[in-house]
């Protein structure tokens, strides 16, 4: 079966598959301004750290690509260029991807030579650099997604030394598959490892109130890819670890990371925190999948995280496809439906952290951290150059 794909891009051309509409319908939104990047990204028709921080980057090069900047001196270009990027950066200020590459962006185009060229030689140089910058951020997210599954693959294997016989469960929590990447996946990615190589038993994926990315998007792409996976609410995770661990030899919850500051603290979809506390207190692993770029050093501890706060809507109200008397979905009819009290308070927010005390392993494309006697991560070894 064809993999899923979040987003198709081109020179000049990108489009981005509306994950509001999953998993009854596939539609691509063609972007091609930075306000239309800000609008998928905020609305969540795109969501994902990883997905958030490429769609920008794209949007951005498409915009420039089709000859947005009007400004002539290479000053001017630059900020011109600055300006689209912090307004694009304001869309999901949480997600540590973005602000990364955001930053490396401003920093390639300062880094273009151009001494003893025309206004309009310096400015067409700049912009072929700042494309190819986002084109690299694309194609780098899917090599990083396969070294992620294979490392926390192995850990895994290396914990339980799983055979034939004794074939490991997990859960995951939120969508961190092709649908919030290039392609492959973070959490998911794991996952997808693990089937491959034929060490998973079983999936269970969280439905994740209150924007159902679990129920929407990863029970969508567990069916696509014919992994065995059960879909259960996110209040079932104590029974299920209770009542099923033993038989189902559930190991590992395995989650994404918005944000993983640099005691190991971590920023993830509201509702991973409370899995992390029931697995410790049944003796489950807890694993947070993160590229480096999702690795915050400049944060101490996940106390200084901002959190965003989601509108009130989300919880009171629903959204989805007509189910017609037989059973059957009809797509081109939506309704939306009071699950609520209209005037009752509404406390929404898009994350939580987890305390590092709480994870077991950070997975990243480099290799795998577990903490150090101080009982905390330590990513110095990882990547020195961001310790300098």
């Amino acid at each position: 079966m064809s993999a899923l794909e979040a987003i198709k891009y081109s020179r000049g051309k990108l489009e981005v598959l509306d994950q509001l509409r999953l998993p009854h319908e596939h539609h691509y939104d063609e972007v091609s301004t930075s306000e239309e990047a800000f609008d998928c990204i905020k609305a969540m028709r795109v969501r994902g750290a990883p997905a958030i921080a490429i769609v920008a980057a794209l949007a951005a090069s498409v915009e420039l690509h089709n000859g947005s900047c009007t400004a002539t001196g290479t000053e001017d270009v630059i900020k011109y260029i600055d300006s689209r990027l912090d307004y694009l950066y304001e869309s999901r200020p949480t997600a540590v991807d973005l602000g990364n590459a955001v930053r490396l962006l401003k920093k390639t185009v300062r880094s273009v030579k151009t001494e003893g060229l025309t206004d309009a030689e310096a400015k067409e140089a700049i912009i072929k650099a700042f494309i190819e910058a986002s084109e690299e951020i694309l194609a780098k997210d899917l090599k990083t997604n396969k070294s992620i599954g294979a490392f926390g693959a192995k850990w895994l294997q290396e914990q339980y030394k799983i055979t034939d016989d004794s074939k490991i469960t997990v859960i995951t929590h939120c969508n961190t598959g092709s649908l919030a990447t290039s392609g492959h996946g973070t959490a998911l990615g794991i996952i997808r490892t693990l089937r491959d190589e034929g060490l998973l038993r079983h999936a269970y994926c969280t439905e994740t109130r209150p924007y159902n990315q679990g129920s929407r998007l990863t029970a969508f792409e567990l069916v696509h890819e014919g992994i065995p996976a059960t879909l259960i609410t996110d209040s079932m995770a104590a029974a299920l670890f209770r009542l099923r661990k033993a038989e189902d030899n559930i190991a590992a919850v395995i989650v994404g990371a918005d944000r993983v500051v640099r005691n190991g603290d971590t920023a993830n979809k509201i509702g991973t925190y409370q899995l992390a506390v029931l697995a410790k207190h049944h003796g489950i692993k807890f694993m947070v999948a993160a590229p480096t770029t999702s690795i915050d050093v400049d944060t101490e501890t996940g106390d200084d995280i901002e959190i965003e706060q989601r509108k009130r809507e989300e919880l009171t109200q629903i959204s989805g496809a007509v189910v017609n008397a037989d059973g059957s979905i009809d797509t081109s009819k939506s309704v939306r439906v009071a699950i609520a009290d209209q005037r009752i308070g509404v406390w929404n927010p898009g994350f939580d952290v987890t305390p590092h005390e709480y994870i077991d392993a950070i997975v990243t494309e480099k290799g795998t951290v577990v903490k150090g006697e101080d009982g905390k991560f330590h990513f110095e070894d990882l990547m020195p150059e961001r310790f300098q």
